[in-house]
């Protein structure tokens, strides 16, 4: 049996959970659900956007399925992050069938260093504005490069790209680039090369088949990822997750969505493949590729889908629907 933690957050957060916990009830796979709070709404009430009961709840499981959080992100995602030190984002940017996708073949991945970076908060005024500091040390360097290294060999990828702009940054992204290259000596099998992340970001619109594993830094890694999300329909339709040596958290990416929220009609697609994703994080991966192909089957179809998808139907109805699917295969 599996501990699992299970912060469903904010706005649709709590929909697109619900209807991903009522499909994994189908699998051969027993959960022990622990359900804890934090975001915006628990901020409300009690003054704190993530307790240290969640913490330890998160800390006490094997892995966390995550919703959403709304304007407190930053203090829930990532001190989640923080706390818990999940160095790897993962971010897949996989063409499926059935979805507003621009390229029907694409099929990459997208490793971004998570606890560094322009993202640590060193922020300040100044009279003139503000400054922050942008830390890259070689230490999160090397792992992170060696994480993306060895998912690349797990996952039979051939190749690994470092995103970086070491031109310009020269002693930041320039660690970052050496560091890459000595991780890479220890696989002398895998194909590598690094380019400018501007480049890359007009690759990812030209020839975004060109990359298989893309390694970079917290911001790059940030912006690509929504960028690779457009290429294969929207943010609607990826997942990701935070790996850490001890725990992995897994989250759609779309946020909260408070627009939406309480309608019923957020596209499920996104929260259920965070759960494939943790499935292959606990090595279940049978069950991983039967919910995957549950969920293709379901949007090759096109009948019971969201509104993003062209459809017509409900949350849970597509739920219902892939649960459906998941449990002809079982």
């Amino acid at each position: 049996m599996y501990k699992i933690a299970v912060i469903p957050g904010d706005g649709i957060g709590k929909e697109v959970m619900e209807a991903t916990l009522h499909i994994l009830e189908v699998l051969d796979i027993d959960f022990n659900y622990k359900f804890a709070d934090a975001g915006d709404e628990y901020a409300e009430e009690t003054g704190v956007a993530l307790p240290q009961e969640t913490i330890d709840i998160v800390k006490d499981s094997q892995a966390c399925l995550f919703g959403a959080a709304g304007e407190s992100a930053a203090d829930v995602i990532v001190r989640l992050r923080q706390e818990l030190d999940l160095y790897v984002n993962l971010r897949p940017v996989k063409s499926y069938p059935g979805t507003n996708s621009i390229f029907n073949n694409l099929d990459f991945v997208i490793v971004r260093e998570n606890t560094e970076g322009l993202y640590i908060g060193l922020e300040e005024y100044t009279e003139d504005g503000a400054t922050a500091l942008r830390v890259v040390t070689k230490n999160a360097s090397e792992r992170i490069c060696k994480f993306a290294f060895e998912y690349a060999k797990k996952t039979n990828r051939k190749k690994v790209t470092a995103v970086h702009k070491a031109n310009v940054l020269k002693k930041t992204d320039g660690i970052f680039k050496e560091i890459f290259y000595k991780v890479a000596q220890d696989y002398p099998d895998m194909e590598l090369d690094d380019r400018y992340v501007d480049a890359t970001a007009m690759f990812l619109i030209t020839k975004p088949q060109m990359f298989d594993v893309i390694v970079t830094t917290n911001l790059f890694g940030d912006i690509l990822s929504d960028e690779g999300a457009g290429l294969v329909g929207g943010l609607g339709l990826i997942p990701s997750a935070n790996i850490g040596e001890k725990q992995g958290l897994f989250e759609p990416v779309h946020g909260s969505a408070p627009r939406h929220a309480g309608k019923g009609t957020a596209n499920p697609s996104a929260m259920v493949l965070s759960a494939v994703m943790m499935l292959d994080y606990l090595e279940e991966h049978e069950e991983a590729r039967k919910l995957e192909n549950a969920l293709i089957n379901v949007l090759s179809e096109g009948k019971v889908v969201t509104r993003d998808l062209n459809g017509e139907s409900s949350t849970m109805d597509m739920a219902r629907e892939i649960r459906r699917k998941l449990e002809e295969k079982i």
